[in-house]
C-alpha cells in the first residue's frame, strides 16, 4: 500500500482569537513557542515507511504566507519526512479544478473551512498525489511507536469472516493520563442530560476486550484510516459544524459500507484547554439535530441503507432518537442555572435550538446532493499531474515553470458561494462601538491590492493551464482510482 498521512492544522492570524466563540477547538497563535504541529511531527520521526505527511494548512487567507513560512521552518527541523503543504493557494486550485468537474456543485465542499470540508481538501489531495490509503493524524496528537503506519494498514482492504470489507478503520487515543476512557470524575448534575461518556465507555471496554478488528460504533477521527476504495467513493459532510469523524461512519452506513475498530492501534491525545464550552454544546446542537434530520431524509431514500438508533446503541444512538429535543432543553436550562456561562446557555435555550432546526430543515438534503457528485469527482483528481505539481512544489514554483509574462486580470469575474456550515464560522470580532477606529481605516492597504494582484494572476494562470491540461485529457496516460472487483 501507499498510504499519506493527513493532518489537518489550524492557525489563527495575528488579530483573530484562538478561542473565538463557534471557531475551531483550537487554533495555534502566530509566534506560538510551542506548536502542536512541531510535537506532532517530531513524533513522526521515528515512524517507519513514512511516503508522505499532508499538511493542511487551515488559517485566514490573509495569514496564509505567514503560515506557509511557520510550518516550512517547523517541518525543515524533520528532513526525514516528506511533508506537502496544502495552503489557500493550492487549495484554491484545487476547487477550481472540481468547479470544471462538477459544475453544479455549490458552496465550498472542498475547501479549508469547516470542518468536513477539510477533511475532503486532505481526501482530494491523497487521490491527486496518487495515495490509496488516506490516514488521518490531528496535530495536537502524537504517535507512541515506530509502527504507526503497520498498524494503520493492519487488515485495511481485507475481507472479514463474514465476506466484509474493510475499507475504513480507526484506533483511539489515550488522553495525557494514559486511560482510553473518558474522565467520569468530575462529573456535575448539570451534565447528567448530556454527558455521553458512561456510555462511551460502556461501548470502549467493549470494544478493548474483543477481537482486534471490529465493526464500529465510535470514530477517532485523529487516528483514522480510509482505503481509496471507500474514500473516492464516500465523501465527508462539508454541511455538519462538528463530529464529522463520527458523521462519516453514518455516511459510510447509507453506502453499505462500515467503519472497524482497531483495539490494537493508538495515539496519544494532547488538546489545549477550552476556556469556553457553551459555543461547542452551542455547535453540537446544530450537529446532532441536523444529524439526525439527515439521517431520517436518508432512510427514505430507496438506495441507500437504513440508520437506525438500536443499531448505534449504546452510544451515540440516543443523540439521533426522539429522546435529543429533552437533552437539549434540560441541558441547556440547567447549565444556564449552574455554571458561570448563563447569557450564553440561555440563548441556546431561547434562541439556538430554533437556528439549529432551521439549519437542518434547510441543509438536510444538500450532503446527498453532494454525495451523488463525489465518486466523478475523486476519479477525474485522481493521479491528474497539473495539481500534483502545484501540491508537491507549491504554487509559486507552478507559476514560475508556467509563462514568464501574464496579463493581470482587470476584475474577479466569479465570487466563491460559500457553503452553510462555513458560514457558521463568524469573522474576526469588529471593535466595540465606543472603540476609535484605526486612523487609517478608509485607506487601501498597498499589501491588500498586491494581495489582490497575485490573487489574480493565480488565478488565470492556474485557469489556462487547467484548460490546456484538459484539452489533452484525452491522450494523456493517467493512472485511475482504484476500483472494486
Amino acid at each position: 500500500m501507499n498510504p499519506a498521512i493527513v493532518i489537518p492544522s489550524y492557525w489563527a492570524g495575528q488579530d483573530t482569537d484562538p478561542l473565538s466563540p463557534g471557531r475551531y477547538d483550537h487554533t495555534t497563535a502566530m509566534g506560538d513557542s510551542a506548536p502542536e504541529l512541531e510535537t506532532c511531527l517530531a513524533s513522526l520521526k521515528q515512524v517507519r515507511g513514512v511516503m508522505r505527511v499532508i499538511v493542511l494548512a487551515v488559517c485566514p487567507k490573509d495569514a496564509t504566507e505567514r503560515v506557509r513560512a511557520t510550518i516550512e521552518q517547523i517541518a525543515s527541523a524533520y528532513p526525514e519526512l516528506p511533508v506537502t503543504i496544502v495552503t489557500n493557494r493550492e487549495a484554491a486550485a484545487v476547487q477550481d479544478r472540481i468547479a470544471r468537474i462538477a459544475p453544479d456543485v455549490s458552496g465550498e465542499p472542498v475547501s479549508l473551512r469547516g470542518y468536513g470540508a477539510i477533511r475532503n481538501m486532505g481526501l482530494a489531495a491523497a487521490a491527486i498525489l496518487g495515495h490509496d490509503v488516506a490516514v488521518f493524524l490531528d496535530d495536537d496528537e502524537v504517535v507512541l511507536n515506530e509502527d504507526f503506519l503497520v498498524q494503520a494498514v493492519h487488515g485495511l482492504n481485507q475481507l472479514t469472516r463474514q465476506g466484509l470489507p474493510i475499507l475504513a478503520k480507526t484506533g483511539y487515543f489515550y488522553d495525557r493520563s494514559g486511560s482510553p476512557f473518558a474522565d467520569t470524575s468530575h462529573a456535575r448534575w448539570c451534565d447528567r442530560w448530556w454527558t455521553k461518556r458512561l456510555k462511551f465507555n460502556e461501548w470502549m471496554r467493549h470494544a478493548l476486550s474483543t477481537t482486534r478488528i471490529s465493526r464500529s460504533n465510535y470514530v477517532c477521527g485523529g487516528c483514522m484510516a480510509l482505503h481509496a476504495r471507500a474514500y473516492t467513493r464516500v465523501a465527508f459532510d462539508p454541511y455538519i459544524t462538528r463530529g464529522e469523524d463520527l458523521d462519516y461512519l453514518f455516511n459510510l452506513r447509507m453506502n453499505g459500507l462500515d467503519m472497524w475498530f482497531d483495539n490494537e492501534w493508538v495515539v496519544k491525545h494532547l488538546p489545549p484547554l477550552q476556556r469556553f464550552v457553551a459555543p461547542r454544546f452551542q455547535q453540537n446542537v446544530y450537529r446532532w439535530v441536523y444529524e439526525r434530520a439527515k439521517i431520517a431524509y436518508a432512510n427514505d431514500q430507496v438506495d441507500l441503507h437504513q440508520i437506525t438508533p438500536a443499531s448505534l446503541a449504546p452510544y451515540p444512538g440516543p443523540w439521533i432518537s426522539s429522546e435529543l429535543d429533552g437533552k437539549i432543553t434540560r441541558t441547556a436550562l440547567a447549565r444556564a442555572v449552574a455554571t458561570k456561562e448563563h447569557r450564553r446557555y440561555l440563548r441556546v435555550l431561547l434562541r439556538g435550538r430554533g437556528e439549529a432546526r432551521r439549519y437542518a430543515r434547510e441543509n438536510c438534503r444538500s450532503y446527498l446532493r453532494f454525495q451523488n457528485f463525489w465518486p466523478t469527482i475523486m476519479n477525474a483528481l485522481w493521479g491528474d499531474s497539473k495539481l500534483a505539481s502545484i501540491l508537491e512544489n507549491g504554487m509559486d514554483a507552478f507559476l514560475a515553470a508556467q509563462a514568464p509574462e501574464v496579463e493581470i486580470p482587470p476584475a474577479v469575474t466569479k465570487p466563491v458561494e460559500e457553503s452553510p456550515a462555513a458560514a457558521l464560522i463568524p469573522e474576526p470580532v469588529a471593535p466595540a462601538a465606543d472603540e476609535p477606529a484605526p486612523a487609517d481605516a478608509g485607506a487601501i492597504d498597498p499589501e491588500d491590492a498586491a494581495a489582490a494582484a497575485s490573487e489574480a494572476l493565480v488565478a488565470l494562470a492556474v485557469s489556462d493551464a487547467f484548460r490546456d491540461h484538459e484539452e489533452n485529457q484525452n491522450t494523456d496516460e493517467r493512472v485511475r482510482a482504484p476500483r472494486e472487483a
